[in-house]
């Protein structure tokens, strides 16, 4: 082979070795996905838009005093794949409401998936259902896959009305049935109305801590209003 031919074929090679990974990166961003958070502003979210800011690409909840307080996508979804990360601050307490109205405490009239330090020394004698990726208060998740705090987290939540799958960092954490583990009471005893909910807000539940969200996406696997 000559040399204008060799040269020819690798430049090829190498044309189709970066067409291949950007394919491979298409995909990886995950087919049917939409950004919840467009990393410039709260276009789409409601609720309080003091505590929370969208800064560098994150959205930031910094109460400084006021309680957190929640922020709610403006949609409503049903059943949906939600892929984010998160950033922990030390001793930090948030919560993901899912099928939640706009009005009421998301832990119930909704469901609330805790957003937690688990490792922080004030949380060690927490109940099981309440430390991170829980169903507040009916569902407790694994512990121990989380990433050192001030370290970016991804998780991935999959509903499906009445089942739920959050998976931590690449593990598994909790896949139940909440309506099927609430049949004889919940863990709390309680009342948890916004279990029989399949659809409502996606939101963020502040308690008064410094944490933060980014690459936030949502695939629907059942269409709503």
């Amino acid at each position: 082979m000559s040399k204008s031919n060799s040269v020819y074929f690798l430049a090829l090679f190498a044309l189709a070795t970066l067409l291949a990974s950007c394919g491979s990166q298409k995909s990886s961003s995950g087919k049917g996905f939409v950004q919840l958070f467009n990393g410039e502003n709260l276009d789409g979210w409601v609720g309080n838009k003091t505590s929370y800011r969208a800064e560098d690409g994150m959205i930031v909840i910094d109460p400084k005093g006021t309680g957190g307080g929640n922020l709610f996508t403006e949609k409503e979804y049903g059943d949906f794949i939600l892929r984010f990360e998160f950033q922990l601050t030390p001793g930090a307490n948030n919560g993901l409401g899912i099928h939640a109205p706009l009005e009421g405490d998301a832990a119930y009239v909704g469901k609330e998936l805790q957003i937690l330090d688990n490792t922080a020394d004030k949380f060690a004698e927490l109940q099981e259902y309440q430390y991170h990726g829980s169903v507040y208060g009916v569902i407790p998740a694994k512990r121990g896959f989380q990433n050192p705090v001030g370290e970016w987290n991804t998780q991935e939540v999959i509903v499906n009305h009445p089942n739920i799958k959050i998976i931590l960092n690449g593990k598994t954490i909790l896949d139940g049935d909440y309506l099927e583990a609430s049949k004889n009471g919940t863990l709390d005893h309680k009342e948890h109305p916004g279990l029989q909910r399949s659809s409502g807000h996606i939101g963020f539940l502040g308690h008064g801590d410094v944490v933060r969200f980014k690459n936030i996406s949502i695939k629907e696997l059942t269409a709503t209003k």
